[in-house]
């Protein structure tokens, strides 16, 4: 049976209201075939519509969508299942992942649909020519690419494959039907840094405006690369010297398209130990979920906390945090500790998974983190990131969850949103009370 799976139906909706249940298939929308999510966003609107659903005993019926004006639709359907990816990056994360993670992430797709839908990057390496018309046709916009290098030579050698559309030629035409697009470079010291790298911001700073970002990450080398390429990683003297070059380069670049087009990881910050630029040299944080722009966006959230701060009834907890982030993340506990009365440590955690080169918060384990804790006074609660739990689920890359570290280390274990504000709400959330009640329970949600 095709059609999209309906997952959920709001109550009092307009779908409720034609008697539209989840477990049933829509297939039709005023005749027209539905292939995935995207036809349904093209199709759907808030004027009367006919649609075609199938039960799940495989029964058709036809219903008459009737919404007021700006009424939505209220459905939800099931994710589509991507299209795999057919590339043998020389850097691919997944290759370099440990046994025992949660399924899903042993998974590597290629998707445009989803790169519209959940702004996921893609290569374009398997983007067929009728794929690219249904791209310009519904305007699917922005798209999420990774370009990693111009020059097809080199980009064949890092994503592994040959024979793949030359990704400037793709781009080219994208930028012709306006549609925008973000781009990456995953760089991989020695093969597309230097001159390639020089071509690579030329090039796409040529399709400015329709091509409206350019981040530049540090590849990420796990201890898990048996029988993979060796690559080159990028350490604390590399970093410090791709800085030296490519920031005053950054300025420049940004400056003559008046906008902040090339954007460069926190991680090459935070390597270097260099300071961050100021948050406005990241304009509106359009590569946010590339880990560009956190750190300057969170010191200035940390500084708006602390000028509002009040004191607290007296606390004692542990942060939880990655290795990369324990610097600014205890300066901030410390100010935060004096404004409030509480007193708040910070916990780097060492990334025994993934291996000690990997120091970002979001990767580290829940059994790295009982390894690293267990023993150590914690005082009355220790406070976890969500940024470490998988959405919805609640559980860390390894499955374990905030209930299994309560009981390994004997202390009441709450996830907080991995922000200065989020900690503080948190904090002031905490009463006497609910902390006796957490400490009997473990945790609290």
């Amino acid at each position: 049976m095709q059609g999209l799976l309906i997952e959920t139906v709001e109550p009092g909706s307009p779908a409720d209201r034609a008697g539209l249940q989840p477990g049933q298939h829509l297939l039709e929308i005023d005749g027209t075939r539905l292939r995935d999510l995207i036809d349904y966003s093209w199709l759907a609107s808030d004027d009367e519509a006919e649609l075609t659903v199938a039960a799940e005993d495989g029964t058709i019926q036809t219903v008459l969508l009737e919404p007021e004006p700006g009424e939505p639709p209220g459905l939800a359907f099931a994710p589509p299942e991507p299209k795999r990816c057919g590339n043998n990056c020389i850097f691919c994360f997944v290759h370099q992942l440990p046994k025992g993670l949660r399924r899903p992430l042993y998974v590597k797709d290629e998707d445009y649909r989803l790169s519209f839908l959940q702004g996921t990057y893609v290569t374009l390496s398997n983007l067929k020519p009728a794929e690219l018309r249904r791209i310009i046709k519904q305007r699917l916009s922005p798209l999420y690419i990774s370009v990693h290098a111009v020059d097809p030579a080199v980009r064949e050698k890092l994503l592994g494959r040959t024979n793949i559309p030359p990704i400037l030629e793709q781009l080219k035409e994208l930028a012709k039907a306006r549609i925008e697009l973000h781009t990456q470079v995953v760089l991989c010291p020695g093969i597309n840094d230097g001159a390639i790298l020089e071509q690579t911001v030329t090039e796409l700073a040529n399709l400015y405006p329709s091509v409206r970002s350019l981040a530049v990450v540090p590849v990420g080398l796990t201890e898990h690369r048996q029988r993979l390429p060796e690559l080159a990683p990028v350490d604390r003297g590399y970093a410090a010297a791709f800085l030296d070059r490519w920031l005053p380069r950054m300025r420049a670049v940004n400056k003559q398209l008046g906008e902040a087009f090339l954007q460069l990881a926190d991680e090459f910050f935070l390597k270097a130990d260099y300071p961050f630029p100021a948050l406005k040299e990241y304009g509106d944080l359009p590569q946010w979920e590339n880990g560009v722009g956190m750190v300057a966006w969170f010191l200035k959230d940390a500084a708006a906390v602390l000028k509002r701060a009040k004191p607290l009834p007296p606390l004692t907890a542990t942060v939880v945090t990655g290795q990369s982030s324990v610097g600014f993340v205890t300066s901030f506990l410390a100010d935060l500790g004096k404004r409030t009365g509480c007193s708040l440590t910070a916990a780097a955690i060492p990334n025994q998974l993934f291996g000690t080169s990997v120091t970002v918060t979001g990767l580290v384990s829940g059994k790295d983190i009982i390894r690293e804790l267990q023993g150590k006074p914690l005082g009355q609660i220790l406070l976890i990131p969500e940024v470490m739990l998988k959405e919805g689920e609640g559980c860390f890359l390894d499955n374990l969850t905030p209930a299994d570290l309560s009981r390994e280390l004997g202390v009441a274990v709450l996830p907080f949103e991995p922000t200065p504000a989020g900690l503080y709400k948190t904090l002031k959330s905490l009463t006497t009370r609910k902390l006796k009640l957490m400490q009997v329970t473990g945790t609290h949600h």
